[in-house]
């Protein structure tokens, strides 16, 4: 295997920082070309400094000047803002980019990179939840391969190698179920941001481990799973599995069902997806089969995780909804994250924006970056933050 040169766009949150871990221990295998963060200045230069990055950029413009001033001394490049995210994905020299920027903020990135022929190891699920279609139809028309590392899809994904003849009857989605399984609303209307942070298996970011708390976070694999695996959404199932061995499954039209098991634990699938297609060696910790341990599976209450059944039906609805479901739910998370919304206030917000948007059966990438806009306004407007 030849040395991959990484893009690592959201180096900083938990999937970025745990991709340079796996670098780390494989630097004959692994070099990053470029490293990009929101805010987190600091860390950035510090990982700039550790890997030899030959581009940074820093998402908040008002940062530029101190990470260009910590990098002076140094070949690094630095750039700054959207553009800057732009033109960073635009570069040629790098060969894979791990999309790994949280939200809606990842789309573009993404579809840059994919314009310029690079294969994508794609963490960001809210890029297909968005744009789906046109992301799909662009990774095609390029002949460029989009590799999933959400632990879910890549799953899905190893069950699929070497089964490309072979029609899928359905896919199921596992999903821990959060820190409130079994709970009913008048538990959940009492829950404040500190419990909902605490994911029973799975260590995660702020907002992705709201998510899994409301199961939003399942609706939204639901949609990205749709367009990754070209599959229709009444092929595609959640089950809970609370103790998150079973990653997901693969049915096929024979009945066989193929799964992949492990730990949770996110470098398995994200070193996966940047040496695919080989296997490489590491020191993850391993499941033991000795050990007594039931694994045991159960439909996910949808008249209490409400996101899971209103994401269900932007899945069916299409068009632009998956677009107003996301826009909505980044801005509802950003409010219970801050103390402005109660916990099942997110759910209502989303209900709400959905309700409100227009329909739009086939948007055009322009429509959906204005459908994007609205929805956040208009979400927005139902809370003071």
């Amino acid at each position: 295997m030849t040395q991959k040169r990484i893009a690592i766009f959201g180096s900083t949150g938990s999937i970025g920082t745990q991709a340079i871990e796996v670098i780390a221990a494989n630097p004959n295998l692994f070099s990053v070309e470029v490293l990009t963060a929101h805010t987190n200045d600091e860390l950035l230069v510090q990982q700039a400094l550790q890997l030899n990055a030959n581009y940074v950029v820093i998402g908040d413009e008002k940062k530029y000047q101190s990470v260009k001033q910590a990098l002076a001394n140094t070949p690094t490049k630095v750039l700054a803002g959207e553009k800057g995210l732009e033109e960073a994905a635009a570069l040629d020299s790098y060969d894979m980019m791990l999309a790994a920027i949280v939200g809606y903020a990842g789309l573009k990135p993404t579809l840059q990179a994919l314009e310029n022929n690079k294969t994508i190891a794609l963490a960001n699920k809210e890029t297909l939840v968005v744009a789906g279609e046109i992301v799909m139809k662009k990774a095609v028309e390029k002949r460029v391969p989009i590799i999933p590392v959400d632990s879910e899809h890549s799953a899905i994904f190893q069950c699929l190698v070497g089964e490309g003849r072979n029609k899928i009857d359905k896919i199921i989605l596992t999903a821990s179920g959060g820190p409130f399984l079994g709970r009913k609303p008048n538990f959940l209307v009492n829950v404040k941001r500190d419990h909902a942070l605490q994911h029973p298996n799975w260590s995660m970011g702020a907002k992705i481990t709201i998510d899994s708390a409301t199961l939003m976070n399942k609706g939204l694999e639901m949609i990205e799973a749709k367009w990754l695996f070209n599959l229709e959404p009444n092929q595609i199932q959640v089950v809970i599995h609370p103790q998150s061995i079973i990653h997901s499954m693969v049915q096929f039209q024979d009945g066989s069902i193929k799964a992949q098991m492990g730990l949770p634990d996110m470098k398995l699938p994200i070193q996966y997806a940047m040496a695919f297609p080989q296997r490489i060696v590491n020191n993850f910790p391993r499941y033991d089969f000795r050990k007594p341990n039931t694994l045991s599976f159960d439909e996910p209450d949808l008249r209490t995780f409400r996101n899971l059944a209103l994401a269900i039906d932007a899945l069916h609805k299409g068009g632009n909804m998956p677009c107003v479901l996301n826009a909505a739910n980044e801005i509802a998370v950003y409010a219970f994250l801050r103390n402005r919304i109660g916990f099942l206030d997110m759910t209502e917000m989303v209900e709400r924006t959905l309700q409100k948007i227009s329909f739009i059966e086939n948007p055009t990438i322009e429509e959906l970056f204005e459908t994007d806009a609205e929805s956040r306004n208009f979400a927005a407007s139902l809370v003071e933050l």
